[in-house]
């Protein structure tokens, strides 16, 4: 077995055994490059991705960053994992989960949020979940992925009439779809999964190449750009069930998508209130509207732009205490209004950029820059938040009995930003003890 395929073993043990062989080897540290970049914003196979929480914690480690978290949709089951594996190699680790929300009873009821297939239904985030606290949030989203299962099947039924005719066989939402997730192990089965499973039941047809190409252009009816158009002539193309998937996510998936309802997507206050209470961070995806997308991966949309001086204050009256974002997707007009924003309500800026497929690259360079700098920084304040708030609960960043919870927000930042910084990362829960043992002692107060 190569690399990736030893860390993407079927039992978490044998990959974190695996992993730790891999970076006892003197050749393989010698190769980094480090850098001081940061990434908390990972998918692993707990939703869709095709890393386990240690291959993308191996992936990070040779990219050079210096912190790594999981964001996985609807799922919290690969935490564990990717903390242990973090300190395997010496890295920082994150931790939180990605949730679709309805927006009922606020001040932007109805509006089209930040996610393009549906209206008063937006992404949010919880980061820094203090790791004791892990289980009671498994237990908070198993009837969430119960309902999506549902949808699931019904959507797996839609696709199944779409594709009648096609000689592509009946694809069965258990034999051919969950089994490619891990939903036996707590993960979460995404719209990704029944899309992948149609890739392969189109690529056991027609093979790679032109015949596939022209079953999407004649069968499907797909208008492919040129680019893809070329990654799927390539027969050796290593990404191509990604790039595939990619084509019907963007062109297909409208077919057979089914709006989620409000048992699978809960009350935004509800997940806000749950997250304040064990000490984690909610915070608001932006999305911002699309024109000229900087990456491309967009169609042109409005999304919050025209309301956003109003969604602000009306996020942090309902308990948000921050906001996510990802710089390569906006505008430099955008991000600088988002920041100002954020600065001028006290909300935390947390940034990552979203890895889920094979052909992303783990690096990006642009955070940074010196306007993105402060993100660097705000990744390491939640480490020391995640890994204080553990031990104490009252060493959350956000908590009301917090030593430092008069000050600014911005300074509070900056001194959990140096203590992120000074944590063993192979025993960081360990070090953010005796750094609460020493300010409760009365010896590091400032």
């Amino acid at each position: 077995m190569n690399v990736l395929e030893l860390l993407n073993q079927d039992v978490s043990e044998k990959r974190l055994e695996a992993l730790k062989d891999i970076c006892s080897d003197p050749e393989e540290r010698y190769a980094i490059v480090p850098t001081d970049e940061v990434n908390n914003h990972v998918h692993t196979i707990y939703s869709f991705s095709p890393y386990s929480p240690t291959a993308a914690v191996y992936k990070a480690w040779q990219a050079g960053l210096k912190a790594v978290g999981c964001m996985d949709h609807d799922s919290v089951s690969g935490c564990g994992e990717l903390m242990e594996a973090c300190r395997i190699v010496g890295l920082g680790s994150t931790v939180g989960f990605e949730l679709r929300v309805n927006f009922c009873g606020t001040a932007v009821e109805g509006y089209k949020l930040n996610s393009p297939d549906s209206e008063n239904i937006g992404y949010i985030a919880v980061h820094g979940i203090p790791r004791r606290r892990l289980p009671e949030i498994r237990d908070f989203l198993k009837p969430l992925q119960q309902e999506r299962n549902t949808r699931n099947a019904s959507q797996v039924d839609n696709l199944n009439r779409e594709i009648e005719g096609f000689g592509l066989g009946k694809i069965d939402f258990e034999d051919d779809v969950a089994v490619l997730s891990v939903a036996d192990q707590g993960g979460t089965i995404t719209e990704r999964h029944i899309l992948l499973a149609f890739c392969n039941k189109v690529i056991d047809r027609y093979g790679r190449g032109a015949p596939l190409v022209d079953f999407l252009k004649t069968g499907l009816k797909v208008d492919l750009p040129v680019k893809i158009e070329t990654w799927l002539l390539d027969q050796g193309n290593p990404h191509y069930e990604y790039d595939l998937l990619g084509v019907l996510k963007s062109s297909f998936l409208k077919k057979i998508f089914i709006q989620p309802g409000y048992k699978e997507c809960i009350s935004v206050f509800e997940v806000v209130n749950l997250a304040n209470s064990i000490g984690a961070i909610p915070v608001y995806a932006y999305l911002g509207d699309v024109t000229d997308s900087p990456t491309g991966d967009k169609k042109a949309e409005h999304f919050e732009d025209a309301y956003l001086d109003a969604l602000i204050p009306e996020i942090k009256r309902i308990g948000f205490k921050g906001v996510t974002y990802m710089p390569p997707r906006n505008t430099s007009a955008q991000l600088k209004r988002i920041q100002k924003l954020c600065a001028a309500w006290e909300l935390m800026e947390i940034s990552g950029v979203d890895i889920n497929s094979s052909r992303q690259e783990f690096n990006c360079p642009i955070l940074l820059a010196p306007d993105f700098r402060h993100l660097v920084d705000a990744t390491w304040a939640l480490i020391a938040h995640e890994k204080c708030c553990d031990r104490d609960s009252r060493f959350g960043l956000f908590h009301k009995d917090n030593p430092w919870a008069e000050e600014p927000l911005d300074r509070r930042i900056h001194r959990y930003c140096n203590i992120g910084r000074s944590l063993d990362m192979e025993d960081p829960e360990g070090s953010a003890g005796k750094v609460i043992r020493k300010i409760v002692q009365g010896g590091n107060r400032e």
